[in-house]
């Protein structure tokens, strides 16, 4: 297994398909409009890195380290980071498309989630506690058996979350998006 260190180094428009990303960590390094699309990116330490303008769609992420990662203004497209390596992982989101991604038995306390589509994202089983999803899409997300006590969906929008099969004290939710919170009882409601 290649350990090489690379440390703040500024990564600029690099494609995969047309480079290898050497495995091993990768700290402190800023990676800008890069295009990991269907990447392998198994066994690669990212510690304190910033992804701008990156397309990590489709990326193969087993055992994968994200220690304290940004992504911003990235394209994250059926990115299935339960594969990663859980040990310290640490992740933020601004401005991130994330649909189909899936989050599967992580344990991703107080993540933020800014202005992100989160559409059909699978949180099932995992603990979102103190996570904030602000102004996030999360149209047909799935939240089951998740844990997301004292999370703020406050501006987030479109979200179904059944109270009985989900952890939800001190969460917080605004009107009309706390009927979200309702679906699964199939009533109607009016204002």
């Amino acid at each position: 297994m290649n350990t090489t260190l690379t440390e703040k180094k500024i990564f600029e428009k690099i494609s995969l398909s047309e480079n290898i990303l050497e495995r091993g960590v990768y700290e402190e390094c800023t990676f800008n409009s890069c295009n990991f699309n269907s990447a392998d990116l198994s066994g690669i330490t990212f510690r304190t890195c910033t992804f701008n303008n990156c397309d990590w769609s489709l990326t193969t992420l087993k055992e994968t380290i994200l220690q304290d990662v940004r992504f911003l203004n990235c394209k994250l497209l059926g990115v299935q980071f339960n594969q990663c390596n859980k040990f310290l992982m640490r992740l933020y989101f601004e401005n991130c498309l994330l649909k189909l991604s899936v989050f599967y038995k992580l344990k991703l306390k107080n993540t933020i989630f800014k202005n992100c589509n989160l559409q059909e994202a699978d949180f099932s089983e995992a603990d979102f506690a103190g996570a904030a999803f602000e102004n996030c899409d999360l149209l047909q997300a799935t939240f089951m058996h998740t844990n997301i006590e004292k999370a703020d969906f406050r501006s987030a929008a479109h979200y179904s979350i059944n109270p009985e099969i989900n952890r939800i004290r001190n969460a917080r939710f605004s009107i009309p998006g706390v009927t979200g919170l309702l679906t699964t009882y199939d009533i109607e409601i009016e204002w």
